[in-house]
């Protein structure tokens, strides 16, 4: 046996061919591997979701729900997309294999299968897998912290949440790539993850924070960088968490970077953080309405704080992304609100 320590991984083989399908498992068996067995698609679904396997050795062509739709439905879902999936196709053909790599397939054998190659492909996919459940784990560990973070504050609310749906819709606007789609998101819980290491007197003080107290609190986006740069996952939103709180003219904190200088990811994340603060209620303030909201934000382009074009562009987006503003009769800022949607470079201006 190879896995004395545990239970030997979970192979799931599924081909409605019955000798090939008798083959692999005994094959894998013989490694030490507890096989399952399935012979239609159907079946290898309500197996998978049933038993959670570790491997799927799975057979391109079978009558009903093919070896493409299995795999397809498995990597669409959250629960079972870690789930690595071998296909099993003929010799040379070149057609199965595309549409396997189209399906989110991980690897593919051919038949009859060779024992050592079988073996080895095996024990390296299940060896990934559990990094990748390891990085997945460790990630929602940092995800955990962030929420636990947002609910000892209470001026927050439900800040984090907003700023995800925000920045997803944001990062579309602007039409940034899927991945950096994603960072932008995942800095909504992630930004302040820092405050962690903040003593709740200087956290939770509802009052103006004093120097020495203002310079702890700017300890928040160090340390939150230093939480997260272990995990590769996250070195795109490292940015983001360390200069959310830099200034155009580098008046801001930690570093003083100036204009360009400061990561693009960073500055688009700076706005959407601004905008959601303004437009909420906190103990300090009132939610302020959406256009002394934009109006805040344009002031603070004037004293230096944000990149002109950069807020243009944002403002735009506020006129598309929330259009029931300028419509809204009971809205205080929908006439002002209207006449800048329809005057895009007053802003600029």
């Amino acid at each position: 046996m190879l896995y004395r320590n545990s239970l030997p991984p979970r192979v799931l083989v599924v081909d409605d061919h019955a000798p090939s399908r008798m083959t692999a498992v005994a094959l894998l068996s013989v490694d030490g591997y507890q096989v399952a067995q399935a012979d239609c698609g159907q079946s290898a679904l309500y197996s998978v979701f049933q038993h959670q396997p570790d491997l799927i050795l799975l057979d391109v062509m079978m009558p009903g729900l093919d070896g493409f739709e299995v795999c397809r439905q498995l990597k669409e879902n959250e629960n079972t997309r870690l789930i690595p999936v071998v296909f099993v196709t003929a010799l040379g053909d070149r057609e199965a294999r595309l549409r396997g790599i189209e399906a989110g397939g991980d690897d593919f054998l051919t038949k009859p299968f060779d024992q050592l190659e079988l073996s080895a492909r095996v024990k390296s996919l299940i060896h990934q897998k559990r990094l990748n459940e390891d990085l997945d784990h460790a990630e929602k560990v940092l995800f955990s912290i962030a929420r636990t973070i947002e609910s000892r504050d209470p001026n927050t609310g439900d800040h984090c949440d907003r700023l995800v749906v925000l920045g997803r819709s944001f990062g579309e606007y602007l039409g940034l790539s899927p991945i950096n789609i994603r960072d932008l998101a995942w800095a909504g819980y992630l930004h302040d993850i820092g405050k962690v290491g903040i003593p709740d007197a200087v956290l939770l003080k509802t009052g103006p924070l004093s120097g020495a107290e203002r310079a702890v609190m700017e300890q928040h986006v160090a340390i939150g960088e230093t939480i997260c740069r272990p995990l590769r996952t996250m070195q795109g939103v490292l940015p983001v968490i360390r200069h959310h709180h830099e200034r155009w003219n580098g008046s801001g904190y930690p570093d003083g970077l100036t204009g360009a200088a400061i990561p693009r990811l960073a500055q688009i994340f700076q706005l959407i953080d601004i905008f959601d603060a303004l437009t909420h209620d906190r103990p300090y303030k009132p939610a302020f309405s959406l256009e002394d909201s934009l109006d805040i934000m344009r002031q603070e382009v004037e004293r230096g704080w944000r990149d002109p074009a950069l807020m243009a562009q944002f403002e735009a987006f506020i006129c598309d992304y929330l259009p029931q503003a300028a419509a809204d009769p009971e809205g205080a800022a929908a006439p002002s609100l209207r006449h800048r949607c329809i005057q895009p470079g007053a802003v600029a201006d």
